[in-house]
Order: C-alpha cells, then sequence, then structure tokens
C-alpha cells in the first residue's frame, strides 16, 4: 500500500543527534507541527550516501527556513552513524553534521516505509511529511541513484503552496 497520504509510520529508535550525543528514545512525533524529510540511505561509510548527507547537510538552513526538519535512517547501529559523523570528511567521513541519523539496526522503520531490501539494506527513500504527520510525497531510488537536494527543496516549496493557496503546483513548477 502507499505512504503517501496515510499518516506516516510511527518509530522509536537511538539517533545520533547534531551535538554527538545518543538519544535512545528518538521519536518521529516529537516533529509533529513542523514538516520533515526523512531519508533513508543504504550505508555509512560508502560512496554515495556521504555525498546526499553532505548536500543536506549544505542545505539544511534552506529547509530549517521553512520550518522542516531533516532526518537520515539507514539500517547501520547509531554506533556505526557516531563513527562516521566522527570521522573527516577528507577520510571518508560526514564531520559535524547538524541533523540526527537514526539506526534502524532492527530494520523495522525501513521495512515500514517500504524500503528494506532483502539483503537488509535500505533503498534510498526520501519522504516529505506535512506537520499533520502525513506523507505527502514519497521517491525511492535504486542504491547507485543520488537524490537531488534542489527537487526535495521544490517539492517542499509546492507543498507549502498548496497548503497556503490551494493552488495545484504543475510540473516544473518553482
Amino acid at each position: 500500500m502507499p505512504l503517501v497520504t496515510t499518516e506516516a509510520p510511527e518509530f522509536t529508535a537511538t539517533a545520533v543527534m547534531p551535538d554527538n550525543t545518543f538519544k535512545d528514545d528518538f521519536k518521529l512525533s516529537d516533529y509533529r507541527g513542523k514538516y520533515v524529510l526523512l531519508f533513508f540511505y543504504p550505508l555509512d561509510f560508502t560512496f554515495v550516501c556521504p555525498s546526499e548527507i553532505l548536500a543536506y547537510n549544505k542545505a539544511l538552513e534552506e529547509f530549517k527556513s521553512r520550518n522542516c526538519e531533516v532526518i537520515g535512517v539507514s539500517t547501520d547501529s547509531h554506533f556505526s552513524h557516531w563513527a562516521w559523523k566522527n570521522t573527516p570528511i577528507e577520510n571518508g567521513g560526514i564531520g559535524n553534521i547538524q541533523f540526527p541519523l537514526v539506526a534502524d539496526f532492527q530494520k523495522t522503520i525501513s521495512q515500514d516505509y517500504g524500503v528494506l531490501l532483502e539483503g537488509g539494506m535500505a533503498l534510498r527513500g526520501t519522504f516529505l511529511i506535512d506537520k499533520d504527520g502525513i506523507v505527502q510525497s514519497a521517491n525511492v531510488n535504486a542504491l547507485g541513484l543520488g537524490r537531488n537536494v534542489d527537487e526535495s527543496i521544490r517539492l517542499l516549496d509546492a507543498l507549502q503552496h498548496l497548503e497556503e493557496y490551494g493552488e495545484v503546483c504543475p510540473a516544473n513548477w518553482k
């Protein structure tokens, strides 16, 4: 069943927070009242994933200025996330990114969002969730296809335009 127009599956998991602390009871529902860009990526310490994470981090203020929080999820442990964050970018790490990385070590979150592969990795799923916790957009890419952060921002702008003015947003709307 498609998730779009339904309530985003709730989860509680351990996350590595922007200040590098572990939050054992990280909940999606704690972000109600804000837009959420929830994205899944295959694995820490890989090749395409850091390019996406660094791009989302670079654009983070664009999201925050639109009342949107960015949250990353993979099936790695929170220890792996922490190690990756604490590895310098020039050594294959992601440095001090400023959004949470959720550890879906049990793989239930990835399964609930329909992005879990048989081998235990998540596909590159991107979910735009509105302030009421409803999934408004879902996009899933194959492992080798990176995302376009500008398109994520455009979709967020389109959703907010639709909510504010009741006007639909045709192809290539900006």
